[in-house]
This record gives structure tokens, C-alpha cells and sequence, in this order.
């Protein structure tokens, strides 16, 4: 979940929405994960957890690599819609069956601090991974900029001030005074490069989401939850 981070990066500072339109971006999958949550971990109980912990996963990385499709412009219907759309369906899927099988994995009197190490490492995780990839979007950024400007005959001031800002990477100030054409090549290499990284680091995530998907096929047995904990489980992921 970590690289949900760095969309509205790429809504905001490259494709040109509004805090607000890269924040309503994410509305479809909002709703979708509301609608479909509890009904999925109500299905735990029929059809055991292998199954949507395997199938969520699997279209999480699909709803990944759909964002890293879309270039500079166009349409959110025709270009963010559909990954938005596709990665909330696969965390519907997987959230609430995810949820479930770790408190039916302790007794009753224990489902507290059950539900409480699960929270935890979650938000460690996102926390984790989010420096990670930080590190890890920053370094493509910088190569892929390194590329396009070593192929630019730029002033050795103006190149000083870039190298200075590229951990801002596509927030980087041009400096004044820069011919237009040189500026408007330099906007472009900015947003290109950011947009390099960010493809990567989707596909990336994306590939992590499967492994997950095959981690669970071999790890979670194939029964159905016990229905006391199911339904307890459903009522608190409505």
C-alpha cells in the first residue's frame, strides 16, 4: 500500500489536477471496498480463505500495472478510471477475508490482541514501505533525469540549481531566465523522468502483490472459518 503514496504526485504535479481532483480520484475504490468488504469476508465462511486471499492479491497487481499504462494527459476516465477502479476491487476482495483468518488463527480470548498485532504491522509496513520505495523512486528519478539533460546544452548555473533540487523530483523550480524552448524541454525531461520512476515502481509493487498471491496458495489452508469469528469479523469490516 505503500506506493498509493506517490499518486497524488503524479496526479498533481505531472498530469496538472487540483489537490482536490487527485483526491477524488481515489472515490471509485473508496466505494467499491465500502460496498464489498463485508460481503467478502462473509464468504470466508462458505468458501474458506485460500480463495480471495489468492484472487484479491492477483487483481491488486493487475489494478498496480494499470497505473503504470497512463502517459502525460488525457482523460482520468480513460487513463487512472480503470487502474483506481480494478485496484479497489482486488483490496475488496482480500481486506476483509485477510482480517478473518488472522482471528480465527487465535482463541476467542485472544482476538484483541489479535486484531492489535495486525493493525500494528500494518501500519509499520506502510510506513516501511514507503521509505523504501521513497529511496527507491528518488534514485530512477535522478537517473532518468541525469539522462535527459546530459543530452541538453544547459547553462552550468542552471544545471547546478537542478542537481540541487532533484530530491524535490517532479516539484523541481527551473531557474529564470532560461530560453523558452530550453525551459519548456526541461519541463517535459522533469515530468517524463518522474513518470519513469513511477511506472517502475508500480510494476514493482505490482509483482509484490502476486508474490503475496503465491505466498498465500501454499500458506493458507483450504477450510472454512469458523462461524462465530466470521460473523463477529463481518460486522466490524462493515
Amino acid at each position: 500500500g505503500g506506493s498509493l503514496f506517490f499518486i497524488p504526485f503524479n496526479l498533481i504535479q505531472v498530469q496538472g489536477y487540483s489537490a482536490t481532483s487527485a483526491g477524488a480520484a481515489f472515490l471509485p475504490s473508496i466505494l467499491i471496498i465500502s460496498l464489498l468488504s463485508r460481503r467478502m469476508g462473509g464468504m470466508v465462511g462458505r468458501y474458506g480463505a485460500r480463495i480471495p486471499l489468492v484472487l484479491g492479491p492477483i487483481v491488486v497487481a493487475i489494478g498496480y500495472s494499470l497505473f503504470a499504462i497512463p502517459g502525460i494527459g488525457g482523460s482520468y476516465w480513460a487513463t487512472f478510471f480503470p487502474a483506481v477502479t480494478v485496484l479497489g476491487l482486488g483490496m475488496a476482495i482480500s481486506i476483509a477475508p485477510l482480517t478473518t483468518t488472522v482471528m480465527n488463527a487465535v482463541e476467542e480470548n485472544y482476538s484483541g490482541l489479535a486484531s492489535g498485532i495486525n493493525n500494528s504491522i500494518a501500519r509499520i509496513a506502510g510506513l516501511l514501505s514507503i521509505a523504501v520505495l521513497g529511496v527507491v523512486i528518488l534514485h530512477l528519478f535522478n537517473y532518468a533525469l541525469d539522462s535527459h539533460l546530459s543530452t541538453l546544452k544547459i547553462p552550468l548555473e542552471a544545471r547546478e540549481i537542478l542537481n540541487q533540487q532533484m530530491i524535490k523530483m517532479a516539484a523541481i523550480e527551473l531557474p529564470s531566465g532560461l530560453d523558452p524552448q530550453l525551459k519548456s524541454t526541461l519541463e517535459k525531461s522533469i515530468a517524463e523522468s518522474f513518470l519513469f520512476s513511477f511506472r517502475l515502481v508500480m510494476v514493482v509493487t505490482g509483482g509484490l502483490a502476486l508474490g503475496s498471491a503465491i505466498i498465500a496458495w501454499f500458506m493458507i489452508e483450504d477450510k472454512r472459518a469458523k462461524p462465530r469469528l466470521v460473523r463477529r469479523n463481518a460486522i466490524s469490516n462493515g
